[in-house]
Formats: structure tokens, sequence, C-alpha cells
């Protein structure tokens, strides 16, 4: 006996082109990624895990835990770990204990990290309205809310 899922992916054409969706979101992706990655090396001498790690403690004035950073990138401890090493180095981001745990740092960006990913940020943001501008606004806006809502549904466990 075939179960719900597998048969509803056996269904045929809907499933299809759901396939060729998911095929061309990934493809659309990726070229837009190693353009990303190769204009960050050559710009700004860095990598696009960086970039996010810095895109992510922007968000967060406060600073986050190293946990939070992985969450917030889908990523394991371990990939944020030397990155974040590299960047309290650089003297772009700095490392605190959290108030009553020793074992908790706290990452911030400091005044030249911000800085440093402002310049990124600006450049990232042409960039991908580069990549994008055959997009009308009104067709990136409607497809960008059909895949925040596919994200909201996926993250609901669905």
């Amino acid at each position: 006996m075939v179960s719900a899922p597998l048969a509803s992916v056996r269904s045929g054409a809907p499933a299809k082109e759901r396939l060729r969706l998911w095929i061309r979101i990934l493809r659309a992706s990726r070229l837009i990624e190693a353009v990303l990655r190769e204009r960050l090396k050559t710009r700004f001498d860095t990598t696009l895990p960086r970039f996010d790690v810095l895109s992510a403690l922007d968000r967060a004035p406060e600073g986050m835990a190293m946990s939070d950073i992985s969450r917030f990138l889908l990523v394991s401890n371990g990939n944020v770990t030397g990155i974040v090493e590299r960047l309290v180095t650089d003297g772009l981001a700095s490392r605190t204990k959290r108030d009553g745990d020793r074992r908790t740092s706290i990452i911030k960006l400091t005044p030249a990290g911000k800085e440093a990913f402002a310049a990124m940020a600006e450049a990232h943001e042409r960039w991908i309205d580069e990549l994008l501008g055959n997009l009308p606004e009104d067709e990136a806006r409607a497809l960008a809310g059909t895949l925040k809502t596919f994200e909201s549904n996926w993250e609901g466990g669905v």
C-alpha cells in the first residue's frame, strides 16, 4: 500500500510542476549565490558565510549567543564558531560573557564591524537589484509573498 504523501507525489502533472518549480528556485538561488560569492571576495575580500554572520549580528544590536546565530542561519554551531573567531580577531565583532552564565558568550558587532557591514550590505543590495532587475516590482512582491507563505507553512511543521 502506498502512503498518502507518496501517492500525492505520484499523482502526475501538479507534482511535476512543483518539481520543476523547485529546480528553478534551486538553480536561480545557486546562480545568484555564485555571483554574490565572487563579488564579496573581489570587492571586500570576504566570504558569503562571513557576510551572513555579520548580517545576523547587524539585526541584533544587543548581540546574539552563538547558538542563536546558528539557529538564525540554519547552520551548525561548528560552522559559526570559526567565522566568529575570525570576526573577533579582525576587530569586527566582540565577545562578552552573558550575565550569570560564564559558558555563554554574546557576540556583537563592533563599530568597525558595523561600518564594514554597512558597506557590504549596500553593495549586496545593489547586486541583488541588478541580478533580479528584469523581474517587475509587483511580480517580485507577489513571488516573495508566495515564498513567505511557504516558509511559514514549512516552519509550522507542514
